[in-house]
């Protein structure tokens, strides 16, 4: 059997923060293993989008959020912001994979100038060093020519930039279903299965199914 996929997964403060707590339950549902940063500003930010509070200490947060999704104990850890003792502060620990989701223009600019200030930017800085996937999820419009600058200048490092764009093409009924699509599309990238949204081909397909059959004479 192979083992779970360690995935770690930082909030911070942009708007967006239906993504990042929709891909959360998603990446505990698939059985991954998470780890979970949230920046102070995304604390902000999941109070106004959401009316979600994280409480103040970590341990707290784990066990509401473990609770509130039913995952086992070992499944989800959530650090500080300077707890330079987690095991994704290292390469020798590194996740399999990293996303930041929503990731604010400053967190995507201190990681393109190579900051490491907070664990955040320390565990970023870490899965580039060490050649493993970090996904960013920037939310912002429109975007200077810095943001731009910033996305090119991390791409070319290795990292995958993904801004949040839902596609139209499956007919959403819902917001729901949009923040779903921009999740299904992360949790490809990272290699976690779900069932969020149909692929392309296969929405034609079952539209094909379902039109009525006719014949030219």
């Amino acid at each position: 059997m192979n083992a779970p996929s360690t995935i770690t997964l930082a909030l911070t403060g942009a708007s967006g923060m239906p993504y990042g707590v929709r891909l959360l339950e998603c990446m505990l549902a698939a059985g991954a293993r998470v780890s979970l940063l949230i920046s102070q500003a995304a604390r902000v930010v999941a109070k106004q989008e959401l009316g979600l509070v994280f409480p103040a200490r970590a341990e707290d947060v784990r066990r509401e959020l473990g609770a509130r999704y039913r995952c086992a104990p070992e499944q989800l850890r959530v650090y500080g912001r300077e707890d330079w003792y987690a095991p994704i502060a290292s390469g020798s620990n590194a996740s399999d994979a990293m996303v930041i989701c929503p990731c604010s223009m400053g967190t995507l600019g201190a990681l393109a100038a190579g900051l490491a200030d907070n664990l955040i930017e320390r565990a970023a800085d870490v899965m580039l060093k060490e050649r493993r996937k970090l996904v960013l999820v920037p939310r912002e419009t429109p975007l200077s020519a810095i943001h731009l600058e910033n996305m090119l200048k991390l791409a070319h490092a290795g990292a995958v930039v993904m801004p949040p764009n839902p596609g139209f093409y499956a007919h959403p009924q819902s917001v729901a279903e949009l923040v779903d699509f921009v999740v299904a599309r992360i949790l490809d990238q990272i290699a976690l299965p779900h069932t969020l949204a149909r692929r392309w081909g296969a929405v034609d397909a079952t539209r094909a199914e379902a039109a009525p059959a006719t014949m030219e004479h």
